[in-house]
Parts: C-alpha cells; sequence; structure tokens
C-alpha cells in the first residue's frame, strides 16, 4: 500500500508541476529568481486608479535584479497610461511577466505622446505568459483616425510594441479593441508569440493584428485574429519570417506589405505564411506594394502554403498599384521588384468572381510566380477567373482559375 500511495503521490506532483508550467507559472529551463508583484509596489487593480506608477516602479526593480527574475500581475483590471518598459536589464537572463489580469489603456489622448500605448524596448530574454488581457479601449479613439483616409496621417497609439528586443517570447496574451494596431514588432532578433487572440470589430480602422517590421527570425503560430485591417502585416526590412497555424476573419487577411512608401525602406527575404484559415475577409494572401516608390527594393523567396479560404474576397493578389486613398499622387509603377513568389495548396471559396489577381509592376515586372495545386471556386459555384498584368505565371499540379482569361483593364 504504501508503495502505491507514493506512486499515486508521484503522480499528482508531475500533474500539478504539468499545470504550472503550462500556466507560464513555473520556468522549465532554471531556478526561480526574485519574483516582483505589481500589487507590492502599489497597484490597485480596480480598474480606476492609474497604476501606471507601480508597473513601473515593478519593472525598474526587476530589471535592476540579477540572474532569472519574474513580474506578477495577479488578476484585476489596471488603468495605465503610455509606458516604456526598457532595457538592457545588464544582469537579468531572463525576465519573465506572468500576466493574469486586465490591463485597461486610457481613454485621455492628451497622456499620449508617442504613437505607442504599452513599449518594451531593448531587452533580451523577455517572456510574457499567463493569458492576461490587454484592452486598447479603442472605440473612444476610432473616430480620431484619420490614416485609413489620408497617406500623411498622425497614428494612434500601437496597444504593444517590441522595439529592439532579443529572444523573446509571448505566450497566451490577449488583445482587445486597440486603439491602432494590436502587436508590432518592430527591429526585433528571434521573436516569437504564439495563442495569441487579437479581436477588434470588423469596422474599426487600421487595427492590424500584427505588425512586423526590420526584424529577422519571427515566428507567429496559432493566433485567432479577427479585427478591422490586416490579421497579420509584414513591412519592410524583414527575413526569416514564419507564420503559421492563423485563424484569420474578418479583416483584410495576411500580407506582406504594404512596401514601398517610404525611402528608408529595406529589402524583405525569406517569409512563409502556412497552415492557416482566412474566412469572410477583404483579402486572402496578399502583396501589396505603392505605385511612385520612393526607392528601389526587393522581396524575394516568399511562399503561401496550405491555406483554406471560405468566403474571402481576392483569395490571392499581387498588387503593385496599392493606393487605398482617392489620390496617391503619382502614378509611376512601383520599384519594389518581386521575386521567387510561390503559392501552394490553396483552396476554398472566392466571394469574388477574380479570385487570383496578379497585378505587378510594369517597370519591374514579377519574376519566377509560382502557382502550384490551386483550388479555388466562385461562391456562387461558377467558376472564378485569374487576372494578371507584367507576369507570366508558372503553374503546376491542378490548378483552377488557371489561365489569365481576365486581362486587368487600365485604371
Amino acid at each position: 500500500m504504501a508503495q502505491q500511495s507514493l506512486k499515486v503521490l508521484a503522480l499528482f506532483v508531475c500533474i500539478s508541476w504539468c499545470a504550472l508550467v503550462e500556466a507560464g507559472d513555473v520556468e522549465m529551463d532554471g531556478a526561480a529568481g526574485a519574483t516582483f508583484s505589481v500589487g507590492t509596489y502599489g497597484a490597485r487593480a480596480d480598474g480606476k486608479t492609474d497604476d501606471s506608477n507601480a508597473f513601473m516602479k515593478t519593472w525598474q526593480a526587476a530589471c535592476a535584479s540579477s540572474g532569472k527574475v519574474k513580474i506578477q500581475i495577479p488578476g484585476g483590471k489596471y488603468l495605465l497610461g503610455p509606458l516604456t518598459f526598457s532595457g538592457p536589464c545588464p544582469k537579468v537572463t531572463m525576465l519573465t511577466i506572468v500576466h493574469k489580469g486586465t490591463l485597461l489603456a486610457s481613454t485621455n489622448l492628451g497622456k499620449f505622446k508617442s504613437d505607442v500605448w504599452l513599449e518594451f524596448y531593448g531587452v533580451k530574454g523577455l517572456r510574457i505568459s499567463g493569458g492576461g488581457t490587454v484592452d486598447g479601449q479603442g472605440a473612444a479613439a476610432w473616430d480620431k483616425n484619420s490614416c485609413h483616409k489620408m497617406k500623411n496621417c498622425q497614428a494612434l497609439p500601437v496597444s504593444v510594441k517590441f522595439i529592439g528586443m532579443n529572444d523573446t517570447i509571448v505566450r497566451g496574451l490577449t488583445s482587445v479593441n486597440p486603439k491602432f494596431f494590436h502587436m508590432a514588432v518592430i527591429d526585433c532578433q528571434r521573436f516569437t508569440a504564439t495563442d495569441l487572440t487579437l479581436t477588434a470589430p470588423e469596422d474599426s480602422p487600421n487595427t492590424d493584428g500584427c505588425h512586423i517590421e526590420g526584424s529577422t527570425g519571427v515566428e507567429i503560430s496559432r493566433a485567432k485574429i479577427g479585427t478591422g485591417d490586416d490579421c497579420i502585416s509584414i513591412g519592410h526590412g524583414n527575413t526569416d519570417v514564419l507564420i503559421s497555424s492563423v485563424e484569420c476573419g474578418p479583416g483584410h487577411g495576411l500580407s506582406i506589405g504594404s512596401l514601398g512608401k517610404y525611402k528608408y525602406e529595406k529589402d524583405v527575404k525569406g517569409l512563409i505564411i502556412r497552415d492557416s484559415k482566412i474566412t469572410s475577409t477583404q483579402n486572402g494572401v496578399r502583396i501589396k506594394t505603392w505605385e511612385n516608390s520612393p526607392v528601389s527594393t526587393i522581396a524575394t523567396n516568399i511562399t503561401f502554403e496550405n491555406i483554406i479560404m471560405s468566403n474571402v474576397s481576392n483569395p490571392i493578389i499581387i498588387d503593385q498599384t496599392y493606393c487605398p486613398f482617392k489620390n496617391c499622387g503619382s502614378k509611376d509603377p512601383s520599384k519594389v521588384k518581386l521575386s521567387n513568389i510561390h503559392f501552394t495548396n490553396i483552396r476554398g471559396t472566392s466571394a469574388t468572381p477574380v479570385a487570383v489577381t496578379l497585378e505587378c509592376s510594369k517597370g519591374y515586372p514579377c519574376q519566377n510566380v509560382n502557382l502550384k495545386d490551386i483550388q479555388l471556386k466562385y461562391i456562387n459555384g461558377s467558376d472564378a477567373t485569374l487576372a494578371c498584368a507584367n507576369v507570366s505565371p508558372q503553374f503546376s499540379g491542378t490548378v483552377n482559375p488557371k489561365k489569365c482569361t481576365a486581362p486587368i483593364a487600365a485604371a
């Protein structure tokens, strides 16, 4: 009996330990170091009192510590103004934030002096877990947003922005109703985000799910995104980005771009979007580049693979005359050079008669665009069509639609 009891106890301990690891309360790769709780530093967690000062004091204490450090955000509602959690934290080898509450953004736009609410800057070894929520309370600000109407505008605050980070893992975060983007990953290396839930109304302006720019080694997986703009937007200067197992909709789809808007833009290389489902969006998988690009750049080695479309407008689209406004000025061709673009095993239903649009730059025609095993039907059951300009696509496997039977008319 004693031996059996020990086995039962061992099993219970194992199950409990695994549950703690899954919840983010235990790190698997080392002994726990100092723990800092926002409550200890004065956070009220009542959803009314501004807890910004308590959060900043907690961060400063943790960053000044050493070894593997943990910040605890217990359950509750925390009202916060704009905050920047800066590194480096020179003696900290890993900083884990276990977030189990709800963070509420201030609705007073006068408090925001930049385009970000919660910023993490220059930190190595950050971990965020716990299943908590960030609520941008964007409904109070969306009518102040003009960026969906004009090219030169003042962007509203992104809910969570990571800048210049190295070795970051975000797991189980929920974001609702941002004022602008839910998340932005800028100039980061080795950034991983999994089990994300990002939601905002379909008509909320510029509420991209996750925008990635100037980064290397980014992986986003197991994300549920329904929002008012791109579910994922991959901007300029990115290398080796993997997007997988995303459920997108509503929104504007999974996008590369927009590219070619600014003079300082850099090349894009090695992007993979795969194993995802897109439902009732304005676009499916998309590459968009501005006409009249100020500089010449390259976007190459891009793969969209194993994606299911359900009632999606424009399931596959390359748009090198991108202009979301009534007038973008010059009609000069885009200077973004697209090459080695692969669309593989994409299937489902199109909400528009033209399921595939390949509109490449007349100044720099697309090179080596491949469509393999494409099965897209118009939602009413009839055959969909493919529109082409300045490209000679290559087909393999079973492809429908296959021929460029719907040339793109000049604007």
